[in-house]
Order: C-alpha cells, then sequence, then structure tokens
C-alpha cells in the first residue's frame, strides 16, 4: 500500500510562484468552464439552442470564479507557509493515494453519468442545413456537469456533518474543529447530502428527480468502486480481525514502514494501525477471536502491534465492497433497459446497495466507525452497553441502521410505483439501453 505517492514542498521562492501561478490557472479555468457552460434559450420551432446572454454568461463565471478562489484560498493556506501566505500552515501538498482514487472516482462517475444523459434525453430533430440533430441530449450533458458541482459540495458538507454527528463526543469540548480541513468523511453522510443537493437542484431546473437518480445512481457505485481502493491504501475502514491463518488476511503498517512513491519512509502510520496500537483487548492470532479478558493463548493487541510494527491479519472489506460496488454499477448498466417506472432504478440500488453495505459492515473492525455500543456508552447507559459487546452481531453500527431505512425506502418506492408504471405503459425506453 502507498498511503502516500508524493509530498510536494513550498519552502523555495519559485516553488511558492509556481504554486500562486497554478492557483490563479485553475481560478481563470473554472471561471472559464462557467462562461463557456451557459445555456441559452432553445427556439421552439427548429429545436436549437440559441446563444445565452452576455449577462448570464458574466454572472455564471463570476459565481464559478469566487467559488473557485474560496478553495483556492483555503488550499494556498494549508500549503504554503506564513512567510509565503497570512496564516499559512506550510503543510505542502501530500499526493494521497486516497484523494487521487477518490478524485479518480469521482471525475469518472461525472464523465459516465454525462454520457448516459445524454442517450437517456436524446431527441433527434430535423434541422435545415444540419440535417437530424440531437437538441436535448447535449443540453443534459451539460446540466449533469452543473450537477456535479453541486453533488461535490452536498457531499462533502453531509459526510463531514455525519462523521461529526457519530463522534460527537470527540468534538463536544471544542466545536471549531468541526470545520477543520483534517479529521474524517462517512460514505452515506455524503451520500445523503449529495442527493440532497440533487434534488434541490432537480426542482430548479425543472427534471424529473426520480428520472434523473436512474440516470446518476449507478455511476454512484462506480465511484465508490474506485474510492474503496483509496480507503484501503490509507488503511481505514478495516476489517475484523481475521485469524494467523486465514488467506484472506492483510496488514496495515504502522509508522516509519509506509512507503512513497520512490520508496521513502513516511513518518504516518495507518489508520488501522493507529486504531490497534491503542486497543487494550486481547485476541488469540490463530483464530482472531477477540476477548476483553486474558485467556491461555490470547496476546493484547496493542502489544502485538507494538512488537511487530503492523497491525493483525484484518479483513480487507475495503476490497469486498469495491468489488461489490463493480458488480453493482455492471448489473444496473444492464438492468436500465428493462425498467418499469421512472425511479426503478434507483430503488434497486437502494436496495442492492443496503443488503451490499450490511454484509460488509458484519466483517468490519473499526469500532470508531459508531455502533450501538458506542452510542450506549456516550450517554452513559454502561450496563446497556456491557449488554452489547463490540464483537456481537447485534452491535449494529450506524451505517446498518441506515442501511435498513434506506431498504425500507426503495421498497416502498417499488411497491409504490410499479403499478403506476406499468398501468402508463412505462415499458423498456429505446433511450436507456
Amino acid at each position: 500500500m502507498l498511503p502516500v505517492l508524493l509530498r510536494l514542498s513550498f519552502t523555495t521562492l519559485w516553488m511558492q510562484l509556481l504554486l500562486y501561478a497554478a492557483a490563479v490557472g485553475v481560478v481563470a479555468s473554472v471561471a472559464v468552464n462557467g462562461w463557456k457552460g451557459t445555456l441559452g434559450p432553445v427556439d421552439p420551432r427548429t429545436g436549437k439552442e440559441g446563444s445565452a446572454p452576455f449577462q448570464d454568461k458574466l454572472w455564471r463565471a463570476v459565481g464559478f470564479a469566487v467559488v473557485g478562489g474560496f478553495l483556492a484560498y483555503f488550499g494556498l493556506k494549508y500549503a504554503l507557509p506564513a512567510d509565503a501566505f497570512p496564516g499559512g500552515k506550510g503543510e505542502g501538498i501530500p499526493l494521497h493515494t486516497y484523494g487521487l482514487l477518490l478524485a479518480l472516482g469521482f471525475s469518472t462517475a461525472v464523465a459516465v453519468a454525462g454520457r448516459l444523459a445524454q442517450d437517456e434525453w436524446r431527441r433527434v430533430t430535423l434541422v435545415e442545413g444540419q440535417g437530424q440533430v440531437d437538441t436535448e441530449g447535449p443540453r443534459k450533458r451539460e446540466q449533469v456537469m452543473d450537477l456535479a458541482f453541486w453533488v461535490l459540495v452536498g457531499g462533502l458538507v453531509g459526510s463531514r456533518v455525519l462523521f461529526v454527528l457519530v463522534n460527537w463526543q470527540d468534538y463536544a469540548r471544542d466545536w471549531t474543529q468541526a470545520f477543520s480541513l483534517g479529521g474524517g468523511l462517512v460514505f452515506y453522510g455524503g451520500l445523503m447530502g449529495a442527493g440532497l443537493a440533487a434534488f434541490l437542484f432537480a426542482r430548479k431546473h425543472g427534471l424529473d428527480f426520480l428520472r434523473l437518480a436512474d440516470v446518476c445512481i449507478p455511476t454512484v457505485s462506480l465511484g465508490q468502486c474506485l474510492g474503496r481502493l483509496g480507503c484501503f491504501s490509507a488503511g481505514c475502514c478495516w476489517g475484523d480481525m481475521a485469524g494467523s491463518h486465514s488467506p484472506t488476511g492483510v496488514t496495515f503498517p504502522g509508522s516509519g514502514l509506509a512507503q512513497d512513491l520512490f520508496g521513502r519512509l513516511g513518518g504516518a502510520s495507518s489508520l488501522a494501525y493507529g486504531s490497534q496500537a491503542g486497543d487494550k483487548r486481547f485476541v488469540v492470532e490463530a483464530t482472531g477471536q477477540v476477548l476483553h479478558e486474558w485467556a491461555p493463548g490470547a496476546v493484547r493487541i496493542s502489544d502485538w502491534v507494538a512488537q511487530h510494527g503492523t497491525t493483525l491479519p484484518v479483513y480487507p472489506t475495503q476490497l469486498f465492497e469495491s468489488v461489490g460496488q463493480l458488480v453493482l454499477f455492471v448489473v444496473l448498466l444492464y438492468v436500465r433497459r428493462f425498467r418499469r417506472f421512472h425511479g426503478h432504478i434507483f430503488a434497486l440500488w437502494l436496495m442492492a446497495y443496503a443488503c451490499l453495505r450490511t454484509t460488509v459492515e458484519l466483517f468490519r473492525g473499526d469500532v470508531e466507525r459508531g455502533t450501538l455500543h458506542g452510542l450506549l456508552e456516550s450517554l452513559g447507559a454502561q450496563g446497556l452497553a456491557g449488554a452489547v459487546p463490540l464483537e456481537a452481531w447485534y452491535n449494529v453500527s450506524t451505517s446498518q441502521f441506515i442501511s435498513l431505512c434506506m431498504f425500507t425506502f426503495g421498497a416502498l418506492l417499488m411497491a409504490r410505483h410499479r403499478p403506476a408504471g406499468e398501468s402508463a405503459g412505462l415499458g423498456p425506453t429505446p433511450s436507456a439501453a
């Protein structure tokens, strides 16, 4: 695993100037894309899109530039030292494998969603001098490109909010840390935040939200397939103890063992190692059985990892979900041609992913993610918490509870819309093939 591929530092003047130039270039590029992406009015007679008004282009470009400048400000503040930028932290720019794979997953999902939207809303019109022209598909593709920005913002905010809520005790003493650039993100929080952003966007632009969801939701699995590979590289979202004889067990390195792309050792340990280094429970190494008290053949988890410099073998739950998400993406793309109503694919994804996530959660070992045991402890109900051991199958996690709600919503959506879709004759649509 390569948690950090490369770390760029900006201690010299020319590197600092280069970063400033890159920031200006990014903001300018964002503004230009906002200008070019402005949609003009469509002539109802010819179906051809006209040129957007200058004022609309200007306002859109300015809005994009303001958002880009806001993000560039925080990026420069984080990367540059205080003598090169007011309040700078001088952290440089570490190219984390996790972040790169997450960005790759998001950009790939957006590109595929744009292509699917173009096919979904394809409308061929005979235009004089041009022959048959798709007048609606490209517009919808551009709208999905615009939607991607709001989904990104909503996803980041939602994932951070849920993480803070799950770990509220860590932020109760100082709530300002909730707005720190560091800290964790939660997929389900991001999904809810992105879903809300997409719903509001669809209402504002007169789009059928369920139809839009049918187009975009399979690409969420595609993005998450790559994102979970990033989790594996960072050593987060790890699995439960697998036992030394398990063929699927993997270990994550401690401080000083993780290397970058050029073989240089880093000072940070994987998240899994940091968690096990502070775990005072006991484990039977051969079987992976976790105990709260010492027994013959058991060893304290923190002592074992301190001695070996790596975690005990754990299940690679990140890879389990990555493979499951890829399968889900491929299956839903195929099933789209047989959908019976708008929202059909969305409902299927809600139920299928809920089952996948609940199953993977059974093999998870990162108790920090939020469980019933932890909730009871945080509320001071020590007696009830003792009746729900960390290792018990009924110690449901936050994600399992959300999965149950999500499956129920998907099932209700199927039950409500299937009869209406069939009676309306909404069979397989050629555009969805």
